[in-house]
């Protein structure tokens, strides 16, 4: 019997690593989670005036909401998370720019001699009803309305041989990936680590461009729900999504050709066994079919999707088709 449950974290409950802290919950495959996740600022930005660097205290950035024991999940299985729903839990969001962080601008591993960019700080109203966030010039008479596509930038589970990640990370084990590809609607697959998996996620953007350039979406404070599962004696080397028209692969490091290359190359295997190709086969067909839209290029690792359409692979779906039949759960339980 599917079981409902929900999670609102205090201040305090909030988590800053992928493992290291003991479960906040306990489900079991099959479940349904309500959860709410704080944005990446842990929501003491909320004017123009409040500058990160003074409200803000570094490591407490990016928290994530549990961790969450999943019954039954061993080292060598695959955990599901089904997203029935995102949407933003404020009618206001937030973006901003850092001095040494983003694409653009002189970091710690990209060293340069100008001087770091201004800190500045953009309110977003938003319009749920009518699915779009305002954004604003702050030094111009110059505004626009964007459609929303609600995401969850940071999803995981925790690493192996008792390692903790800080939450700004991306990696094998998931964490701060950024890509727009994580949105309601679409079912991720986590390699599990660690006995339970201990999988959490936060940083909620209301959208995002690719590749995340100045380093911050539309950073938002989000009301998740979505169902969970557990894919036995089956492993999945680094993040993988499933939507109703797509599989994908994800791959983080650096430099950038190098998630290139990890996501790539973990579609083309995918394919390749979902297929039934040998790998020279299955490399033509990916290097003709597949998209490559970009997660983030300004984190502490990149992250690279690789996404190729079922339509191109014969309608297959990917692990002998847990994404419908997590779909199947939430519209049968009438979560949303």
């Amino acid at each position: 019997m599917t079981e409902v449950h929900s999670y609102t974290p205090s201040p305090e409950e909030l988590s800053y690593t992928f493992g290291g802290r003991p479960a906040v919950a306990r489900l079991r495959p099959g479940d349904v989670l309500r959860v709410h996740t704080e944005d990446c600022f842990g929501g003491k930005v909320r004017d123009v005036t409040d500058l990160p660097s003074q409200v803000c205290e570094f490591p407490y950035l990016n928290p994530v909401s549990g961790p969450f024991h999943v019954e039954g999940a061993q080292p060598g299985d695959t955990l599901a998370l089904h997203f029935v729903s995102i949407t933003p839990a404020r009618d206001w969001a937030v973006s901003s720019t850092f001095p040494h962080f983003g694409a653009l601008t002189s970091t710690s591993h990209t060293a340069t001699l100008q001087p770091p960019l201004e800190e500045r700080v953009w309110m977003y109203t938003v319009d749920t009803a009518a699915g779009t966030v305002r954004y604003r010039a702050r030094n111009a008479d110059f505004g626009v309305d964007l459609p929303m596509d609600p995401m969850h930038g940071t999803v995981g589970v925790a690493p192996g041989a008792f390692e903790a990640r800080m939450t700004l990370t991306p990696d094998a084990y998931g964490g701060n990936m950024d890509t727009p590809e994580m949105r309601a609607g679409v079912t991720a697959y986590f390699g599990v680590n660690v006995e339970g998996a201990l999988f959490a996620l936060g940083d909620g953007h209301c959208r995002q461009g690719h590749g995340e350039v100045c380093g911050v979406g539309v950073e938002a404070a989000m009301d998740t729900v979505l169902v969970v599962d557990l894919v036995k004696d089956v492993l999945t080397p680094w993040p993988r999504l499933e939507s109703d028209g797509y599989i994908m692969s994800t791959g983080s490091a650096r430099p950038l050709e190098d998630a290139y290359r990890i996501s790539q190359h973990d579609l083309v295997t995918w394919v390749s066994q979902l297929v039934g190709l040998d790998l020279i086969d299955a490399y033509q067909l990916v290097s003709q079919a597949a998209e490559a839209p970009v997660g983030n290029v300004c984190d502490t690792n990149y992250t690279m999707v690789a996404k190729v359409a079922k339509a191109y692979l014969g309608g297959i779906a990917g692990y002998d088709g847990v994404h419908e039949r997590l779909r199947s759960i939430a519209v049968a339980t009438g979560v949303s």
